[in-house]
Order: structure tokens, then C-alpha cells, then sequence
């Protein structure tokens, strides 16, 4: 088979360019996965990160929604009423409130540097395109 590529110069020559061809369109196809495997774990990160957000959200803010009851005792007038006590939360649950929030700005802020990351990078492959 060597000996007809050597003998028809034209053969060889077309041989060659769909060799060159093969390699360009397999760099091609590893470049794009690479990039797609790293817009996928930016993906990830965000949507973790944003995920974990919500949960500690959610878990630490629920101790916070408590309905106050209006209690109402029956004494020898009905018109007057008992005012309910003021129920301020303790130091523990201001101490809480605390770390939660700034959980909360530390995780946002983390997401906003990640996403801000992954823009860039986007505009960067764009601009190379």
C-alpha cells in the first residue's frame, strides 16, 4: 500500500491533509470538552453553593418565624385585656441570627466571585473565537 502512496504524488498529498484534518478536529473536540467540563464544575460550585445557602437559610431562620399568642384572661371586667408579654429573643438566638447572616453574605459572596469567574472565562473564549 506504501508503494502506491509514494507513486501518486496527488494521493499522498490528499492522504496527508485528511491526517492533518483528523488531528485539527480531534484537538478541536478535546478543547471543547475541556471547556465544557469546566463550565459544568462552575455549574456545580454555583449551584452548591447557592443550594447550601438556602438550606442554612431556611434551617436557621426557622427558629426566628414564631407567632406571638395574644393571651386574653377572663377577669371580672371583659373589656380589659392582659397585654401580652414582649417576647425578644435571647443572646443565644441574636447570636445565631448573627452567624447565620453573615453565613449568608459569605456564601452569596463566594457564588458572586465563582460567577463572576465563569463570565470571564466565557468572554475570554468568545473573544478567541
Amino acid at each position: 500500500m506504501e508503494l502506491l502512496e509514494t507513486q501518486n504524488p496527488e494521493r499522498k498529498k490528499l492522504l496527508e491533509t485528511s491526517e492533518r484534518h483528523k488531528r485539527e478536529l480531534e484537538r478541536e473536540v478535546k478543547h471543547v470538552s475541556e471547556r465544557t467540563e469546566k463550565v459544568l464544575k462552575n455549574t456545580l460550585i454555583i449551584g452548591g453553593t447557592l443550594a447550601v445557602t438556602y438550606l442554612l437559610v431556611t434551617q436557621l431562620s426557622s427558629g426566628r418565624k414564631k407567632k406571638r399568642s395574644t393571651n386574653v384572661h377572663v377577669q371580672a371586667e371583659p373589656n380589659i385585656q392582659e397585654e401580652p408579654a414582649d417576647q425578644t429573643p435571647g443572646i443565644v438566638a441574636s447570636i445565631g441570627s448573627k452567624i447565620a447572616d453573615t453565613a449568608l453574605l459569605l456564601l452569596l459572596d463566594m457564588a458572586k466571585d465563582a460567577l463572576a469567574e465563569f463570565l470571564k472565562t466565557r468572554k475570554k473564549e468568545n473573544a478567541d473565537s
